[in-house]
């Protein structure tokens, strides 16, 4: 694992990880958004020990509360991965999770290694985290890509609704629910940002698969939303998506939810 990567490497890891659905199975309809906006799930693998990844982070952080691109609403995962741990920091968000799930692309893309800063858009294609161009671009395109909104809902009593109409994902798909933080500011003590401040937004905190879609393509379920003490309600989103492992999104949905 290499935070500069081979530029052979870049320009395999930089092309489409996977083009659409798999063969035979029903295409994702267009999402219907009141403000005519669609869902885009922009994904960061990042470390607080790498020297490479505040600007990719802060690139996140201005793509979530920006929203720069016409026509599409930005979804954030900063997603930190655990292997820089041995080298002189261990990040506080950092979990194995979500090294596995940068590895599962990296298969996807026929490839052993990883990198940090790495930007993974709508599960298809991916780049150096702190490109902002290529950013714009790919969300751009991954905006005028089908996919289908999942409806989230949250009752009085705390628990979380959470419905996908049939006919819009291949059936048996997994379906995912992260739970987000923003605003949360580290300083570092040790390794290559040893003595920065660094802020992140889109924190994953938990990332767990709740469930696989119908035979008829279709998702409901109903489950508690629990915050733990430290997490701002304020600043808390939980994202729901569906998607085959290394795959393409084919559903998305994110709301604030209200906390203890």
């Amino acid at each position: 694992m290499s935070a500069s990567p081979p530029v052979a490497l870049l320009a395999l890891l930089g092309a489409s990880l996977l083009a659409g659905v798999a063969p035979g199975s029903q295409a994702p309809a267009p999402p219907a958004m009141a403000d005519g906006r669609v869902p885009v799930l922009v994904e960061l693998f990042t470390s607080e020990g790498c020297s490479s990844c505040p600007p990719a982070d802060a690139l996140l952080r201005d793509l979530i509360a920006a929203q720069p691109v016409d026509g599409a609403l930005v979804i954030g995962l900063s997603e930190h991965v655990d292997y820089w741990n041995r080298l002189g920091w261990t990040d506080p968000f950092s979990d194995r999770l979500f090294s596995e799930r940068q590895s599962a692309y990296a298969t996807t893309a026929k490839s052993d290694q990883v990198y940090t800063p790495q930007m993974v858009v709508d599960g298809q294609v991916s780049f150096v985290g702190s490109d902002r161009e290529r950013a714009l671009t790919e969300v751009a395109s991954a905006a005028r890509r089908a996919k289908a909104s999942v409806e989230l809902r949250q009752a009085t009593s705390g628990d979380l609704g959470v419905h996908l109409d049939e006919g819009l994902a291949p059936a048996n798909t997994p379906v995912w629910m992260a739970i987000t933080e923003d605003g949360l500011v580290v300083s570092v003590a040790r390794g290559e940002n040893a003595n920065r401040t660094l802020s992140h937004d889109g924190v994953t905190h938990q990332l767990t698969r709740i469930g696989r879609t119908a035979r008829s393509g279709g998702f409901d379920k109903t489950m508690p939303i629990r915050l733990k003490d430290s997490w701002r309600p304020d600043a808390t989103r939980v994202i729901v998506f569906a998607q085959e492992t290394g795959g393409p999104i084919v559903a998305l949905g994110a709301m604030r939810i209200r906390g203890r």
